[in-house]
């Protein structure tokens, strides 16, 4: 019995014609794919979730920075000083330093600290603007140089309350002669004061927009708006300050942008003056007790010994 023919090849390129039938194509797993893009994605969630959380509930420890001391004596580190006490509203007692002027009726200084370190660390100031004949009240806010309490916005706000009811009550310092000098974040609490307790003038170092502008320069990829319990509106406030203002910064501060503090300068509702320093940056000592500073308070203090 004759077979049947089998097919044979392709006489053009020699292959089987069994060879060339038309082969499945393969089947991609989409929902193989699908599910590993989701338990990525879900694990990015996860992860970003709790850097949120971590941010939220840490967020106090990465604004302020105290450093506990020790705090030695006032008289030991500034000559003439004395060392006293501030009673707020809620009942904490803090630890600070008084240097009296030369004259009896010589203009007054506060100074607020930054967001770290302790009074001690200003010393050098105080002695700067004493020996301009101005006297100073150096603290430390709750939590810092030794003191009771934890530190927050509306904290910060009693705690430097305290501060200018001891000058006004306990020194005796006229309102009409008492200077603010804030740092950084001390601009942010004495800004604060201001509204509600304006000074004779009022000298803001490397001051920020608001807290959440600053912190979103170094957390761009957090809500920080949306996350951040202290608010410290700088430039909000100071546009209803009508006392002469004079905003000092550093040309190159890596911690506060040059742009923000020359914004809160543009907000002011009585700009005396801009000093800008050149190259120097946020903790650099010209910015602490350098020259452009300390001229920046004499100025002010002699325009309200004049008025």
């Amino acid at each position: 019995m004759r077979g049947s023919a089998r097919p044979g090849p392709c006489r053009r390129c020699g292959v089987p014609a069994a060879d060339r039938s038309p082969r499945p194509t393969p089947r991609v797993h989409h929902r193989g794919v699908l599910r590993t893009v989701a338990v990525v994605a879900g694990v990015l969630v996860l992860l970003y979730g709790g850097l949120v959380g971590l941010t939220w509930g840490l967020q106090r420890h990465l604004v302020y920075l105290p450093d506990a001391g020790p705090v030695p004596p006032a008289a030991s580190v500034l000559p003439g000083a004395r060392d006293v006490g501030l009673d707020t509203e809620d009942g904490h007692r803090l630890a600070a330093w008084f240097l009296p002027g030369e004259a009896p009726d010589a203009p007054a200084v506060l100074v607020a600290n930054g967001n770290g370190g302790h009074r001690g660390l200003r010393a050098p100031l105080a002695a700067a603007l004493h020996d301009a004949g101005l006297a100073v009240l150096l603290f430390d806010y709750r939590g810092y140089g030794g003191n009771p309490g934890i530190p927050s916005e509306a904290g910060l706000a009693l705690d430097v309350r305290a501060a200018r009811a001891f000058l006004l009550e306990e020194a005796g310092v006229p309102a009409d002669r008492l200077l603010y000098l804030g740092e950084s974040l001390g601009a942010a609490v004495v800004t604060e004061l201001a509204t509600e307790h304006p000074p004779a003038g009022l000298v803001l170092r490397s001051p920020f927009v608001d807290l959440a502008s600053v912190g979103a320069e170094h957390y761009p990829f957090l809500p920080v708006r949306a996350l951040l319990r202290d608010r410290y509106p700088v430039a909000e406030h100071v546009a209803t300050i009508q006392v002469p203002t004079t905003v000092v910064h550093g040309g190159a501060d890596s911690i506060v942008p040059p742009g923000q503090s020359r914004a809160v300068a543009d907000a002011a509702a009585v700009l005396h003056r801009v000093v800008e320093v050149p190259g120097a940056d946020h903790n650099d000592r010209v910015l602490l007790d350098g020259r452009e500073v300390v001229d920046a308070v004499v100025e002010l203090a002699g325009l309200a010994s004049s008025r």
